[in-house]
């Protein structure tokens, strides 16, 4: 799966988080956090560095529980991205690992044009 379209929508999300997390608005940088995790579920190594990135705001943040979350969600990521992805999880620890969830439309528009 090469697309150019789905792997610059990861890359903005991607961008605005670092941008949060360096005005230390962490909780807007988890949510584009989470926007990059429904687009990059197929791409391993995006899907992969997107669970780094939530594990880094979870460090950030003290909170056990995300970072617990975030190191089995590394391992499966690195596994099973190209197997199967519960589409649209977020990818917090706060959600199961495998529960599908609804995409939002802009980011649906975009996975929808995967080739």
């Amino acid at each position: 799966m090469t697309n150019t379209k789905v792997k610059s929508a990861v890359e903005l999300e991607w961008a605005r988080a670092n941008a949060a997390i360096a005005a230390d608005d962490l909780d807007t940088a988890f949510a584009h956090l989470e926007r990059a995790h429904i687009l990059s579920q197929r791409l391993t190594l995006m899907h992969v560095r997107t669970h780094l990135a939530m594990l880094g705001v979870g460090w950030r943040r003290g909170d056990i529980r995300e970072l617990l979350g975030q190191v089995t969600r590394i391992v499966a990521a690195a596994f099973f991205s190209r197997i199967w992805v519960p589409i649209g999880n977020t990818g917090g620890a706060n959600v199961s690992a495998f529960r599908p969830m609804p995409v939002p439309e802009d980011l649906n528009a975009v996975m929808n044009e995967i080739v």
